[in-house]
């Protein structure tokens, strides 16, 4: 399907890009901050592993962040559990994949995006799309992309099969990326998925910060075994998704503990 605008990066970002998009970063991320950890009730589990591998990973090193997807402002909303010094780094802060055919469809709303270092993505043209491509080239030059692999709202919060499109960037990527997943609880009572929708305040949230892993040992398994590209994607996916799930429990009990009667949480 493709897009409504035009392409929204130049081929060479110069200064002015550069400086604005550090400022629709830099905003944006302190509303989140403000937002999510002032507005609202905010527990962060390890968050010291996000912090290390956004600040202190080996040079060149990419970092592939993933999480579950509750609420059409999960992102910028997580990133409220950042410092001030991560949210206003133009190196430093997330790329991450958006919808095309929602938040690209005007050429204001497209540059609004982009600024903000969001790809387009379109849903149902597959791994291999431009948006894809951008993003493995950011991952190739040690960056750090952000994904929610279950490719919607997941608006159950039940089982969700991973999109393969995160297992095509692992098996492409030249230099073996971290990866570290989060799952997160409550911002789809932040900003609920049904009208009225506008961000709420005095909830209770959760982000639980897995361990970080990486996944050099099974891509080099499956090249080894002559594993297809189709093959690898899958099996990369699954992995991904197994130590995404382990943390769905852990964070559900934190935000229990928490945030229960009896819990620092409560008013």
């Amino acid at each position: 399907m493709p897009m409504e605008v035009k392409w929204p990066f130049p081929s060479r970002r110069g200064l002015s890009w550069t400086v604005t998009s550090a400022l629709v970063t830099g905003v944006v991320g302190v509303y989140s901050r403000i937002w999510t950890k002032y507005m609202n009730r905010l527990l962060v589990h390890n968050k010291e592993d996000l912090y290390k591998a956004i600040e202190r990973r080996p040079q060149g090193k990419p970092l592939l962040t993933v999480a579950n997807h509750q609420s059409c402002m999960d992102d910028p909303h997580i990133w409220g559990v950042l410092e001030l010094k991560h949210l206003w780094s133009i190196r430093k802060m997330r790329w991450t994949p958006a919808a095309a055919d929602i938040c690209f469809t005007k050429e204001l709303h497209s540059r609004f995006f982009s600024l903000g270092k969001c790809v387009p993505v379109c849903r149902g043209d597959g791994v291999y799309q431009k948006g894809m491509d951008f993003l493995l080239e950011k991952l190739n030059h040690g960056d750090w992309v952000h994904f929610f692999p279950e490719g919607k709202v997941n608006m159950t919060q039940e089982y969700m099969r991973l999109k393969w499109g995160i297992g095509r960037l692992i098996t492409e990527c030249a230099l073996n990326p971290i990866v570290l997943p989060l799952w997160h609880v409550g911002f789809c009572d932040v900003l609920p998925n049904n009208p009225p929708y506008y961000p709420r305040l005095g909830k209770r949230i959760t982000v639980f910060v897995g361990k970080p892993f990486t996944l050099e040992q099974l891509v080099s398994q499956l090249r080894a075994e002559n594993r297809s590209p189709m093959e690898m994607r899958k099996a990369l996916t699954d992995r991904i998704q197994e130590e995404l799930w382990k943390l769905k429990g852990l964070a559900e009990a934190a935000h229990r503990r928490y945030h229960g009667p009896r819990g620092p949480g409560r008013p």
